[in-house]
C-alpha cells in the first residue's frame, strides 16, 4: 500500500510524481516569441501545457492520484467533481489504469469539456453550477458507489502531479525571476509554489485571476477564506473557490494575485494565435493578460507565463477587441 503523501506536499513528493506520471504526461515545451517579448518589455517563457494530454495541465494531478491508488481503492473507481478540464482528464487517467470514473458536471459546462470526459469513458452525472449543489451530488455518488474521491484541487496528490508543471519549466529554462499562474482552486498555484519556493526562493510567484472571481485576491487581501463570491467570467475553467489546504499554501507562500479583466483575456488570446498560432481557452491565457496590465511591474524581466488550457469554446467567446 503507498504511504499517504504529507499535507501539504514536499519537494520529494512533487519528484515522486513527476516519477509517476512520466510513462504517460508529455513534457510540455516552453515556447518563446519575439513578438509579445517586445509588447511586455520582458523575457516571456510560455510553458505549453495546452499541449498536454486532454488539452490541459490537470492531466498531471489526475494522473498522479489516479496511479497513486493501491489495488483496492482503485477496483472500486473514481469520483470527482469538474467544470472540464479536471474530468476529462480524470476521465482519461482511469481509462489509463483500466479502473471506472464518475465525473459530477455543471450543467452550464462548455460542450467541448463534456465531450472529452464521454470520449475517455467516464460516466457523467449532472448537477447545477453552485458548489453546493456540486458537493451535494458527488457525496450522492460516492454513497452510491464507495468509490474514491479525487478532488480537481484539495487533495495532496493533485496539488503535487501539478507541481511537476514547475519542475520541468525550471529546467527548461534558466534563470526565471518571476513565475505566473492562473489560480482558480488552487492546486496548479499552490504545486508551483511548494516546487518553486523550495528549489528557489527567490523566484517570484503569482497567481493569476480573472476581475469577476477575484475570490482568491480578496482572500488573500482579508487574510481569510472568501466563498461567498458569484463568478462572472469568460474563463470557465476558474469559477471555483479556494479550499481551506490552497487557502493555506498560498497564504504562505504566494507573493500576490493579479487581476485582468476579461476583454484583456480575449487580447491576449488574440495575441497568442496571431503571433505564436497557439489555441488557448480564456484560462489558459489570463496569466498572459495579467503580465501585458502589470508592464511596469515585470518590465527586464525573465518571466515564466503558464498556458495552463487549450480547450476553447468558440461558441462562448465572443470576438477579441482590438489590440493596436
Amino acid at each position: 500500500m503507498n504511504t499517504p503523501l504529507p499535507d501539504p506536499p514536499t519537494l520529494a513528493c512533487i519528484r515522486n510524481a513527476a516519477a509517476r506520471i512520466a510513462p504517460f504526461a508529455h513534457v510540455t515545451p516552453v515556447l518563446g516569441s519575439a513578438s509579445l517579448d517586445r509588447l511586455a518589455g520582458a523575457t516571456l517563457f510560455f510553458k505549453a501545457e495546452h499541449l498536454q494530454r486532454v488539452g490541459a495541465f490537470k492531466f498531471r494531478g489526475a494522473c498522479n492520484a489516479v496511479f497513486s491508488l493501491d489495488a483496492a481503492r482503485a477496483a472500486r473507481g473514481v469520483v470527482t467533481q469538474s467544470s472540464g478540464n479536471h474530468g476529462a482528464a480524470i476521465a482519461l487517467a482511469c481509462k489509463l489504469r483500466g479502473i471506472g470514473a464518475t465525473v459530477v458536471v455543471p450543467r452550464n459546462a462548455p460542450q467541448v469539456k463534456l465531450a472529452a470526459i464521454r470520449d475517455f469513458g467516464a460516466r457523467i452525472v449532472p448537477c447545477d453550477a453552485s458548489q453546493h449543489d456540486r458537493d451535494r451530488v458527488t457525496a450522492q455518488v460516492l454513497a452510491e458507489t464507495r468509490g474514491e474521491l479525487i478532488h480537481p484541487f484539495d487533495d495532496p496528490r493533485v496539488i503535487a502531479g501539478q507541481g511537476t508543471a514547475a519542475l520541468e519549466l525550471l529546467h527548461q529554462a534558466a534563470a526565471l525571476d518571476v513565475i505566473v499562474v492562473p489560480v482558480s482552486g488552487g492546486g496548479l498555484l499552490s504545486g508551483t509554489l511548494l516546487a518553486v519556493k523550495a528549489l528557489n526562493p527567490a523566484i517570484e510567484v503569482f497567481g493569476a485571476e480573472p476581475e469577476g472571481a477575484a475570490d482568491a485576491w480578496q482572500s488573500l487581501r482579508q487574510r481569510r477564506r472568501i466563498t461567498d463570491m458569484s463568478p462572472d467570467t469568460i474563463c470557465d475553467g476558474l469559477r471555483a473557490q479556494l479550499s481551506e489546504r490552497t487557502f493555506s499554501i498560498l497564504s504562505d507562500r504566494c507573493d500576490g494575485i493579479l487581476l485582468a479583466s476579461d476583454d484583456e483575456v480575449r487580447t491576449a488570446m488574440r495575441l497568442l494565435f496571431e503571433r505564436m498560432k497557439q489555441v488557448v481557452e480564456p484560462s489558459g491565457a489570463l496569466a498572459l493578460a495579467v503580465v501585458l496590465r502589470e508592464r511596469e511591474r515585470f518590465a527586464g524581466r525573465r518571466v515564466g507565463i503558464v498556458l495552463s488550457g487549450g480547450n476553447l469554446d468558440h461558441s462562448a467567446v465572443s470576438a477579441a477587441p482590438g489590440h493596436g
